[in-house]
């Protein structure tokens, strides 16, 4: 029972592991041609680690409880093992590959209403605040007509990253 309770204390180390150098199994492999995209599958650290833990545990269960010896522990701990080895795949795929939501873009500001920080006057720059994705951003601003500070805007052009072309809005 104790080589059982063994491996099930070693899977969830490796476990543990896998948290903490997240990659570096991968990264030692990199290049091996055989093993090319194989570790990103069943052969990753979190679904050994599900494997070998289930293995462990699920044997020093059966060990303990029924008189089936080590052979039937092992053929009861193997399937759990896969089984346990297949969800953890399947869960850090899942989380791994949820894209729930995009960064915002540029383009995402253009309609986007604010108000004006520093006065800017008819063809230069000053600076507006604005919000992206719920966020109070203040960007430069430029503007073909004089705009006063306080007054409300409307983004027509990102610019830049930091800069936006704006026009007044006439109530």
């Amino acid at each position: 029972m104790a080589w059982f309770l063994g491996l099930g204390i070693a899977g969830v180390v490796l476990l543990a592991l896998s948290f903490v150098l997240d990659g570096v199994l991968e990264g030692l492999l990199d290049g091996v041609a055989a093993l090319d995209g194989l570790l990103d599958g069943l052969l990753s650290l979190p679904a050994i680690a599900g494997f070998v833990s289930m293995l462990g545990f699920s044997g020093a269960i059966v060990l303990g409880t029924t008189e089936l010896g080590a052979v039937g522990a092992a053929l009861i701990g193997v399937p759990a093992g896969v089984l346990t080895g297949w969800f953890a795949y399947r869960l850090s795929r899942a989380l791994m590959g949820d894209s729930s939501g995009a960064a915002p873009t540029d383009r995402d500001l253009i309609g986007a209403s604010g108000s004006v920080v520093t006065a800017i006057p008819a063809g230069g720059y000053g600076e507006v605040l604005v919000h992206r994705a719920g966020q109070p951003v203040k960007l430069s601003a430029k503007s073909p007509v004089a705009v006063a500070r306080g007054a409300e805007v409307w983004v027509e052009q990102a610019l830049s990253q930091s800069a936006v072309s704006v026009r007044p809005v006439e109530r």
